[in-house]
This record gives structure tokens, sequence and C-alpha cells, in this order.
């Protein structure tokens, strides 16, 4: 559900947002024990480099208190980062990448969409698991939130980190999946932006079909892999180094009964 109908009190999923298309909270998922996400506490984004001063004020009654963003620094240096002189939060950068997918084997590639980004997933969490193990520690923490996380197109590394968060406190399969494929919805409007940048149309041109995906089959093959490996989500949480409190913690923060 990404919008809210005129018959429900339940608020929209994406905020709107002129410079930044991929805002999402990550409230209203029931879990297998009956509790839910909490509205408006833990949201998940693409650039918030691109946030607007008019997008600043949109947000600031969300009283955002941390900010993980998971781009690698030198996407920090070419672009900038989520403006705490205006609105000061906690920000981390927790980089889930050492480098960017290379494009030319994309573009070489005759895999279905699904299998390209079920592959690159695999790898990002068995490459990064413990940074994405640091980021689940700092949603845990006492105080944390309200937070945002998000990448560049707050699709793969925010998708893998939304994934472990909602999988962790119990949120289940079809719900992440769900969650995930969402994002489908909102590419388009980042793609179009982009193309409006100077020398966007031709830096889009460059970017490989398969890097714009949002396969959810993608997501639920991965979901099926850590629970096969390790019972759920909160066991493969586990086994990346994070401790059974601060999994406690995450829960405490994210739900509400």
């Amino acid at each position: 559900m990404d919008a809210a109908s005129p018959t429900t009190s339940i608020p929209p999923r994406s905020i709107a947002l002129s410079g930044v298309f991929n805002f999402r909270d990550l409230g209203g998922y029931r879990t297998a024990d009956g509790r839910m996400t909490r509205w408006r506490t833990l949201f998940r984004a693409d650039g918030l480099d691109r946030l607007t001063p008019a997008d600043v004020d949109v947000l600031r009654p969300y009283g955002l208190r941390t900010v993980v963003d998971l781009r690698m620094a030198h996407e920090l240096e070419e672009r900038g980062r989520f403006p705490v002189e205006a609105y000061p939060v906690t920000f981390h950068n927790i980089s889930v990448l050492d480098q960017t997918w290379d494009r030319e084997h994309a573009m070489a590639s005759t895999l279905p969409a699904a299998d390209f980004l079920h592959e690159r997933y695999t790898e990002m969490l068995a490459e990064a698991g413990p940074r994405f193990a640091d980021a689940l520690a700092l949603l845990a923490a006492p105080g944390a939130l309200p937070a945002v996380f998000h990448c560049a197109a707050g699709k793969d590394r925010t998708g893998l980190l939304a994934m472990l968060v909602l999988g962790a406190v119990g949120v289940g399969h079809d719900d992440i999946v769900a969650d995930f494929a969402l994002t489908s919805t909102t590419i388009e409007a980042f793609r179009a932006a982009a193309a409006q940048r100077p020398e966007g149309a031709a830096a889009l041109a460059e970017i490989p079909q398969l890097f714009w995906s949002a396969d959810p089959m993608a997501m639920s093959r991965l979901l099926g892999d850590l629970e096969a490996a390790h019972g759920s989500v909160a066991g493969y949480a586990r086994a990346i180094g994070l401790a059974d409190d601060e999994l406690a913690g995450l829960a405490d923060n994210v739900l509400t009964s």
C-alpha cells in the first residue's frame, strides 16, 4: 500500500518530495507475533544529497535523529550528503560496496533481471555482512529513531538493509518482497529527473538496463537463501555479528503492539 484512501486513516507510505523520489515509510508491516512496524519512525530513501530546502521543511515534522548513508566515500565527495547544517541529525556513512557493479559485464549479460540481481545481492551480503550488521546496530541504539537510511537510487543497498531490518524484527517474507517491489513505481520518476541534469541523458545511456530493475523474485530468492541457511533473517543477523540485545533493541525501536 503506497497511499491512503479517503476511507482509511493509514498514512501514505511514500513521502512526496521534489528532489528525492523514493523516500518511503517502513511502518505498518505486521510481524509473526502480531506486532507492527511503527509509522513515521523508520524510512528508506534514495540520494538525500538532492533534498531541496522545501524538502527539508517537509521532513522537519518527522523529527529525524539519524541518517545512515550507505554510499561509497567518493559518492559523498562528488554529490554531497544529507544537509546536516539545515537539519541537524547524527550522520553515519557505512559503505556496503567497495566498487560499483561492472557495467560492461551487465551490458553483455543475458541473465534475466531476477537472476542478475540475485547474484549481485548474494555477493553484497557475502562481502559486506559485517557492515550491514553495523548499520543494524546503529538503528538498534536507544534514541536513534526516527531515522532514515539511503543509497543513491534507494533500490539495491537500501533494499538489502530494509530487508534485514524488516526480517530481523519478524516481518514476513511476502511483505518484505512487496516493500522491495515498490521501488518499481518510483524509479521512472528518478530516471526522468536524472535526465534533466547537465549531461544526465548521456550518463543514463551508459547505465545498463539491468541496473534499474527491482524484480521482486530476486528479493524472494535471496530471502529463501537466508531462511534456508540461517533459519530466519534474524538468524542471519546473528551470523554477521548482531548480538541478541541489539536484535531486541531493534525490535523495541521499530515495533509497536
